[in-house]
């Protein structure tokens, strides 16, 4: 089969073994996979300590149809059309666990649309909902809420009903497009002056959840930004992953600052929190309430400059691979 491979220098198109399903999963024929952050850090080497190194097929997202079911499968058959998240989805084939592969929806879903979503839902369910303990009525701050699974958190707090939602970019163009997926406020965290502003706007109380997907350039401002017993929940660190930490203030706020990865998990942590996603979610995702813009779409044959379009950070939204 055909596949996106990690080498020395990026990732190359090679003709390798289509993988084979252990009991516990599925094997799939790609139709499309989307982009993700993660697959520039495994495509340069930064990400190896859990995901392996060089001759490992990159992409954590797919969609496509199975073709083949292992022994111990629940509840999916051949011929299924099916999202999922895992490794190796730049391919023609691919396997994920059972657990990990959601029917696509009924409607005129397509696959590119479908690959666009399973780690948004996967990650923003986990950070709001779970860890997050995001309820109905409460405040949210999304810090880099114009990538994909930003502007997923956003409506996934819209969703649940939140009071005020609030999102950040240093992009102008892209501040302006927050509101369409669920932002009352749109804030530049490059700003210094933003942490006032949602002190502003909560009429000086701060945001009862922060989702930040920078970390080390925002972290004191977000504790700032916090209301006293808020929590933070640390995604990403597209801004630092480490730096200067107030330790006195995150006392004084009495903050519940909380990690989050997929990546630790278990098997069976993983079926458990997919498995409470989908009954939360999944109306929302039938009908298109929960949805994300697709940027551009490439051939598997352009893998590396999709990712060089991802590293160019002009993207709004995702960005797929069609196989």
């Amino acid at each position: 089969m055909k596949a996106a491979v990690i080498a020395e220098n990026g990732i190359e198109i090679r003709d390798i073994p289509a993988p084979e399903p252990k009991p516990n999963e599925v094997l799939v024929a790609v139709r499309a996979c989307g982009l993700n952050r993660a697959d520039l850090l495994m495509a340069a080497g930064t990400f190896n300590r859990y995901s392996g190194g060089t001759g490992v097929v990159a992409g954590l997202e797919w969609a496509g149809d199975v073709v083949a079911v292992g022994t111990d499968v629940q509840g999916l058959s051949e011929g299924d059309r099916v999202m999922c998240s895992g490794s190796g989805g730049y391919a023609e084939f691919a396997v994920a666990d059972w657990g990990r592969s959601l029917p696509i929806p009924a409607n005129n879903m397509t696959y590119e649309q479908a690959a666009t979503l399973p780690v948004a839902l996967g990650t923003m369910h986990n950070a709001v909902i779970t860890a997050g303990r995001f309820r109905a009525g409460e405040s949210i701050l999304v810090q880099g809420a114009s990538s994909g699974v930003g502007l997923m958190a956003l409506q996934i707090a819209k969703y649940v009903g939140a009071g005020l939602v609030i999102g950040t970019s240093t992009n102008a163009a892209r501040r302006t497009r927050l509101s369409e997926f669920g932002a009352d406020l749109a804030l530049d965290s490059a700003d210094t002056g933003w942490a006032d502003a949602v002190l502003e706007a909560t009429a000086g109380q701060g945001v009862d959840l922060i989702i930040d997907q920078v970390s080390a350039s925002v972290a004191n401002n977000n504790m700032k930004a916090a209301k006293v017993l808020g929590r933070i929940v640390n995604v990403g660190r597209l801004g630092g992953a480490s730096g200067e930490f107030d330790f006195d203030l995150h006392a004084l706020k009495r903050l519940d600052y909380i990690g989050v990865t997929f990546r630790t998990r278990s098997v069976e942590e993983i079926r458990s929190l997919t498995a409470t996603m989908r009954t939360d979610l999944w109306d929302a995702v039938a009908d298109g309430t929960l949805s994300l813009p697709i940027d551009r779409v490439f051939a598997l044959d352009d893998a590396a400059a999709a990712q060089v379009h991802m590293a160019e950070n002009a993207h709004f939204g995702k960005i797929v691979l069609q196989v």
